[in-house]
């Protein structure tokens, strides 16, 4: 049975869950942030995780076969990669047909679709099972309008892919909830989809409408109401500064909070591009994001310390906003930098 996401909102809970997280036959953690957005954000979702042989990352959760996964209640394997390109290598079909004859759905969010691959269509309308891709941005599409629109947007950026843009925007999400502010986390990418629930996948619009679906994803909102967009990609990045561009226009956003991982030196999977300093990038989308919003300015910075020992991390914070002058916070450390974080976006 085949299945995709309809035109709009939808809730997640319309999708089958618990999830098994699938994470293929990965050796770049960075490449599994799909199951550990899913771990840490909707950990009560997930029962298990799943690898084929010589996959070397986990997210520390059980590992369980689709047949033990199912009997711990799971209804659905997730694809927990996000993979250059979204491919669906042909290595993790027998796994994913695996899990279809234990009796699970299957969700992907790559640009694959697993409704192409003949043998799982063939499985899925045999055994009576989903195959759901999320990756779908609702059909008609308008191109930018750059019309100023009403309420209040902030829009994580970055200096690279896949360090941090998204877990930064749902900590302050939840953290302006927390403070009694009308905010909402609005998803760009599959994970953040899949753990809000509703969204566009901003990569898989056509190039000319991606400042459109930005608009889509942030409408007219009460003067007092914050949608928090989750980032994709950098300015900088070799292959996907075009989306990163889209939604910075098409967000229109009145505060940016700059993400950066402590270490990271060159752009993932391009070694040969260095990394832009902090300063760099948050000038570089200021002066980019004026063009759509002129009142635009960079609450402070996001950095990524999990590869940091605690002391170690809160000296580099501290150093890194005192050198910066502005507030420097890791969101999943929280405590006081995170609080100045916060309150400076709200300033």
């Amino acid at each position: 049975m085949l299945e995709t996401v309809p035109p709009g909102p939808r809730r997640v809970d319309s999708l089958p869950q618990p999830y098994l997280l699938f994470l293929g036959d990965i050796v770049e953690p960075a490449y599994a942030k799909t199951a550990f957005g899913l771990r840490d954000w909707a950990g009560e979702r997930c029962v298990g995780e799943f690898a084929c042989p010589g996959a070397t990352v986990s997210t520390g959760l059980r590992n369980l076969t689709p047949a033990q996964a199912h009997a711990a209640g799971a209804r659905a394997m997730v694809i927990g990669v996000a993979n250059p390109g979204g491919q669906i290598p042909a290595a993790w079909q027998p796994a994913l047909l695996q899990a279809l004859e234990a009796g699970l759905d299957l969700i992907g969010g790559m640009h694959a679709r697993l409704e192409a691959i003949a043998p799982l269509r063939a499985a899925a309308a045999r055994l009576g099972r989903r195959l759901i891709d999320v990756r779908r941005p609702p059909p008609a599409l308008a191109v930018a309008s750059g019309r100023r629109r009403s309420g209040m947007r902030l829009l994580t950026v970055g200096t690279d892919c896949a360090l941090g843009k998204k877990y930064t925007a749902l900590a302050l999400a939840r953290e302006l909830r927390g403070l009694g502010v009308d905010a909402d986390f609005r998803a760009t990418g599959q994970t953040g989809i899949l753990i809000a629930g509703e969204g566009i996948a901003v990569d898989a619009v056509v190039a000319d409408f991606a400042a459109g679906a930005a608009e889509l994803l942030a409408p007219d909102a009460a003067p007092d109401h914050w949608d928090v967009i989750e980032g994709q990609g950098s300015l900088f990045h070799p292959a996907y500064a075009g989306v990163s561009l889209a939604l910075l226009h098409g967000s229109q956003p009145d505060v940016i909070v700059l993400c950066h991982e402590a270490g990271r030196e060159t752009v993932l999977g391009h070694p040969d591009y260095p990394l832009p300093n902090i300063e760099e990038a948050i000038e570089l989308n200021l002066r980019l994001g004026r063009r759509t919003n002129p009142r635009i300015r960079c609450a402070g910075v996001s950095l990524n310390t999990a590869r940091l020992d605690p002391a170690r991390a809160e000296r580099l914070l501290a150093e890194e906003s005192a050198r910066l002058g502005c507030p420097v916070a890791d969101p999943m450390r929280g405590g006081e930098p995170f609080r100045r974080l916060v309150q400076a976006c709200l300033a």
